[in-house]
């Protein structure tokens, strides 16, 4: 059986190789297909021995107006014709997922680019790009538009969860079931005030939840320590924090 392709993409420090050897680990326990993993990065020290290394695609920072609306156009890059000698199903995963059941089912859902709908924006055509899965090759004309007017794209869309599903259009993407993609912040916190007195309980994840996204603050190695990762207005204390979240590390751990 031909490998399919785990991708992750990590440029700059702002995520240690730490989260590129938990996040293989995490795929390894809860993949049965075999498979490649693949980090794209810049830097490769301390990364695991058996996760494969690739360069950064070669791509062009947005201006920084609208890159501080997103830092995740260089996705785009692997929506080319072709990346390296990667071929197949490619299951494209933000660095601060966690993984918490068995993901073969990504792979197998639909031959169409399938995502996670945006939970906190629901009917409005618009993504969480935490897990993307895809055909290597099938929809370059998502990196092609951008190529030919990408400040047009930039301007229109915002986001790239805005743009993959807005610019395929109504039949050109899935969503992933609801279940399999969930928020620790939205799904598995208490929230309100109950964040500041109420450890998110491991029984609380929801069920038939797969992975659970990390947006924002706090990461998973923050919420494990009980820290929200930035500093928060006085005003927003009562919520924008965490308690020691202990569990988590059974999941993030190599």
């Amino acid at each position: 059986m031909t490998p399919v392709n785990v991708v992750c993409i990590k440029w700059g420090t702002k995520f240690g190789q730490e989260y590129v050897n938990n996040l293989y680990h995490m795929v390894r326990r809860n993949l049965t297909l075999p498979f490649r993993f693949i980090c794209l990065t810049e830097i490769a020290d301390d990364i695991h021995n058996d996760i494969e290394v690739l360069p950064l695609p070669v791509f062009k920072e947005p201006p920084p107006e609208y890159l501080k609306k997103c830092l995740c156009w260089r996705k785009l890059a692997l929506l080319g014709k072709q990346y390296s000698d990667i071929t197949g199903k490619v299951l494209l995963l933000d660095l601060d997922v966690v993984i918490v059941d068995n993901i073969d089912c990504f792979f197998t859902y639909s031959d169409k680019l399938s995502m996670a709908e945006n939970w906190s924006q629901p009917n409005r055509t618009i993504g969480q790009g935490s897990v993307i899965c895809f055909e290597m090759g099938k929809h370059n004309q998502l990196l092609e538009q951008w190529e030919e007017n990408a400040a047009s794209v930039y301007e229109n869309y915002r986001t790239e969860q805005v743009y993959l599903p807005q610019a395929l259009g109504k039949g050109g993407f899935e969503w992933f079931p609801v279940e399999w993609v969930r928020s620790f912040k939205a799904h598995c916190m208490p929230g309100g005030i109950l964040n500041s007195f109420v450890i998110p309980k491991k029984e609380k994840i929801p069920k038939g939840a797969k992975i659970i996204a990390f947006h924002g603050n706090p990461k998973p190695d923050e919420a494990i320590a009980g820290v929200w990762g930035s500093s928060v207005p006085w005003y927003k204390v009562w919520y924008k924090t965490v308690k020691p979240t202990k569990w988590l590390a059974e999941y993030w751990c190599e």
